[in-house]
Formats: structure tokens, C-alpha cells, sequence
């Protein structure tokens, strides 16, 4: 068996790949294309999931989107990046591709059937169709998604600690600071103890009609398997407005402490915004978790004022969602500390999306050749946008780590940004592209095969 990568592996190694989702898929061709005979593990007829309708490898089971490809979009250039690593995402998207202006759908039937067949028919992978119910014992990439089976769950618990897996996801909207009104929204902490919040100011008039939206706008219902209880410490926003008009007035949205600038007395409710990121690029609506659909999360939400504008990095939700303590559990390439040989990927590590997912699933395979090889995991700049989503998964604070999906605000700050969105979006991604393809050619991760799709 030949090696299509050379990336300093001696294979062929038999390799484990639990999870037939979009990341396992990408992991098991990366593993295979580096000389490795890789071994998925799919449960699915054996065991199905509340969310899966078919036994089919890459199964999507929310929408048929794969979101923008315009590389001025954060999600266009993670694609860019995944395109020069080779993606099977992208290679079967493109095969069952649906009419969708810049967007990337697909038709879902056509979409995990080319999924299967490529990643079924590689000679180097045997897909075998059991639930592994323990962490396997030998070079693994573990990729089971948000609905990992509980007797692995336990396992993976067993192995991270109680604090290491965590089953429900709330999850509050994230803006991007440059769309904010600065005449408005001001900085300041509770009785100026410091200047880390940025608050949104309301009269009683503004609050009383946030309110009244609020009550009014319409909740995404889910499935049964995103049903989930709520706790008291984390109840939804819309849920807390039902229990009472003042109740968030005296909750998340207390203005105790506080002073607008532009009237020199105390706000009638304020709404703080919390860093997200070192940079401040991105900031977190304190309290703000909801189950609002997105329309009305955006209707809402942009009455507060200071919000007219603003654009959301990140929606708010609350489901059901199994994922890891990336930041305060694993290495930084996703690995448990004692067994760098055990690589976890995709949603199960706190990244958000189909792409994302994906792109996780590259790296793992990537970096788990070069673990065997007896190397050094490698990982993107934080210039590009896989390299900003890792950093995001390492370095965020461990307790108040929550899943993420890509988006410029993750991503190095431009030294000197143009003042125009667009034209700042087009410099990042000029950037990220750059980078990304310095990084994958300095580093050797892809070999002379992928670097004409690298360029494209």
C-alpha cells in the first residue's frame, strides 16, 4: 500500500474510527490516504439515534445547507481550507449539489449515498456496524456527535472526570462588536469595578416594549431527542419574561450598579454584553440563552437598543448536546493528555455545524498520523479560520466553555482593518487563504496531489 500523503508515517496501522458522521468520514480518508487500514465503527442499523432516519455514512439530520461559499464569508473560507485538505464533504456536496444562490445544499439522499460509497469503497477502510461501548484501547479518532450512546458517554466521563462531558447546551447569542452602536452601548462594570462589560441601556418605555416582543415571539418547539429540563440557574429568556413583567428587570437585566453616560442616572434595565474573545470582537449576551426561532431571535433582540444593527455570530439555543470540556479536558489537538493516540473530533468537541464538524474530523486524521509517526501534532495559524476555531476550542476559559461555529471573530485582528465590512472581509480572507496554504505546504500535510485544489 502506498502512501498518497507523505507525511512521515511508516504504516499500514490498523486504526479505530468510532462515529460514521461527517467527521469520522473525513478522519477514516485522511487515516487511509496516509497509508493507514482504518477500521469505522458506524452503530447505526444496530443501534439508531431518535435523530438518524437511514444507516447511510454522513447522514445530514438537520437542514440540507452547508451555508456560504463566498470566501468572504467565514463559512466560504473554512471551505476554501477543508478544499485544500481534501474534503469528502465537499467532493460529495458538489455531486448532490440543489440550486441555492451562494449557498452550498445538497440533496440529502444523494449527499450520504456519495458519502458511502467513497468512504465504503476505500480499499484501506472496512466499515463494520457495532456500538463501541468503551474507549478503544488502541490509535483511535472518536467522533460520535452530539448523540453519543450513553454507555460510551459513561466511558468517556470514566476517562475525563465528571466535569468533562457535559449533556446540555445553553447557549446565549454572540454579536460581533464592530456592528454595535457605540453612541449607544457603553462600557462599564457593576459600580465601576471595571470596564469588561459593554451595556445596553433601556427607559422603562424600551423595556416594557422589549418585553412585550419578547412574550409574543415564537419558540422552536424541536424534536423529542432536543428535548431537554430546564435548570433554575439557566432558564430561558423567554421563559423568565413568562414569569413575571419585571422579572428579568430584576434578573440578568438588573441595572443595579450602572450609569448611562448619556443621561448621567441609572438605566431603567440594561442589557450587558460580555467578551467573548482576548481581541474583543466578539461579545456574549449575558442571560440571553433562548429556544426563539432565529427570525424572532433577530426581530427581538434587535429592538434593544445599541442592537439595531448588529450582527449575530452565533444564535442562541438550548438542547440536548453532548460535548467535551475541550479547553479544561484535552490536549491541543483534541487528544487526552495521557493517550495522545486517542483523538476526539466533531461536534463532540464543542464545535457547532456540518462544516465545522468536518473540518475537526480533517485535523484529527491529520495530527493522529503524525502521533503514530512519532511527531508533533500540528495546528493552523489563528489567521485562518480552522486554525481560529481550534484556538478557540484550546484556549477558551473551562468553565464557561460553550460550543462554537466559525466566524471572523475568532480569527487574528487585522493590524490595520479598512473601515468597510466588506473590505475588511475581503483582506481576512485573503489573509486566511495565504496562511492556510503556507501552513499546509511548510508543514507537509497535503501532498502534491492536493495542492492545485490548495490554490484554487
Amino acid at each position: 500500500m502506498t502512501r498518497k500523503v507523505n507525511s512521515g508515517g511508516t504504516g499500514p496501522d490498523v486504526v479505530t474510527v468510532v462515529g460514521g458522521g461527517l467527521a469520522g468520514c473525513e478522519a477514516a480518508l485522511q487515516l487511509a490516504y496516509r497509508g493507514h487500514l482504518v477500521r469505522l465503527a458506524e452503530m447505526r442499523p444496530i443501534r439508531g439515534t431518535p435523530a438518524h432516519r437511514t444507516d447511510r455514512l454522513g447522514e445530514l439530520v438537520c437542514t440540507n445547507s452547508f451555508k456560504s461559499e463566498d470566501p468572504t464569508n467565514a463559512h466560504g473560507q473554512l471551505k476554501r481550507e477543508m478544499r485544500a485538505l481534501g474534503s469528502v464533504l465537499l467532493d460529495s456536496a458538489n455531486a448532490s449539489r440543489v440550486p441555492a444562490g451562494s449557498a452550498l445544499a445538497v440533496d440529502r439522499a444523494q449527499f450520504s449515498e456519495a458519502m458511502s460509497t467513497v468512504v465504503a469503497g476505500h480499499p484501506a477502510i472496512q466499515v463494520v456496524r457495532e456500538e463501541v461501548v468503551k474507549l478503544p484501547p488502541g490509535p483511535a479518532v472518536v467522533a460520535t456527535g452530539p448523540l453519543t450512546s450513553d454507555a460510551l458517554s459513561v466511558s468517556i466521563r470514566a476517562s475525563l472526570g465528571d466535569q468533562g462531558l457535559s449533556f446540555f447546551d445553553a447557549i446565549a447569542p454572540v454579536l460581533d462588536r464592530d456592528s454595535l452602536n457605540s453612541t449607544v452601548v457603553f462600557e462599564a462594570g457593576r459600580f465601576d469595578e471595571s470596564a469588561d462589560y459593554l451595556n445596553c441601556p433601556m427607559s422603562k418605555e424600551e423595556y416594557d416594549a422589549f418585553i412585550a416582543l419578547l412574550r409574543d415571539a415564537e419558540v422552536h418547539a424541536g424534536q423529542d431527542w432536543d428535548t431537554v429540563p430546564y435548570f433554575e440557574g439557566c432558564l430561558p429568556i423567554e421563559v423568565m419574561a413568562d414569569r413575571g413583567w419585571d422579572t428579568l428587570r430584576f434578573g440578568p437585566m438588573k441595572p443595579i450598579g450602572l450609569t448611562d453616560p448619556r443621561t448621567g442616572c441609572r438605566p431603567w434595565a440594561v442589557v450587558q454584553l460580555r467578551r467573548e474573545d482576548r481581541a474583543g470582537q466578539m461579545w456574549n449576551m449575558v442571560g440571553f440563552q433562548t429556544r426563539l426561532k432565529i427570525r424572532d431571535q433577530a426581530r427581538v433582540f434587535r429592538s434593544i437598543p445599541g442592537l439595531a444593527d448588529a450582527e449575530f455570530l452565533r444564535w442562541g439555543s438550548i438542547h440536548r448536546n453532548s460535548y467535551l470540556n475541550f479547553p479544561g479536558r484535552l490536549s491541543a489537538h483534541g487528544a487526552l493528555p495521557a493517550r495522545p493516540d486517542l483523538v476526539f473530533a466533531g461536534q463532540l468537541t464543542g464545535v457547532e455545524g456540518y462544516t465545522e464538524s468536518a473540518a475537526s474530523g480533517i485535523l484529527a486524521g491529520i495530527n493522529l498520523d503524525r502521533v503514530i509517526a512519532g511527531l508533533q501534532p500540528v495546528l493552523p495559524p489563528p489567521t485562518t479560520m480552522l486554525g481560529a476555531l481550534s484556538r478557540y476550542l484550546r484556549e477558551s476559559e473551562p468553565g464557561r466553555f460553550q460550543p462554537m461555529n466559525s466566524n471572523w471573530g475568532l480569527v487574528d485582528p487585522l493590524p490595520n482593518p479598512p473601515r468597510e465590512k466588506q473590505a475588511k472581509r475581503e483582506r481576512l480572507a485573503e489573509r486566511a487563504q495565504g496562511d492556510f496554504l503556507a501552513w499546509i505546504t511548510g508543514e507537509g500535510v497535503v501532498g502534491p496531489h492536493l495542492l492545485a485544489r490548495a490554490a484554487g
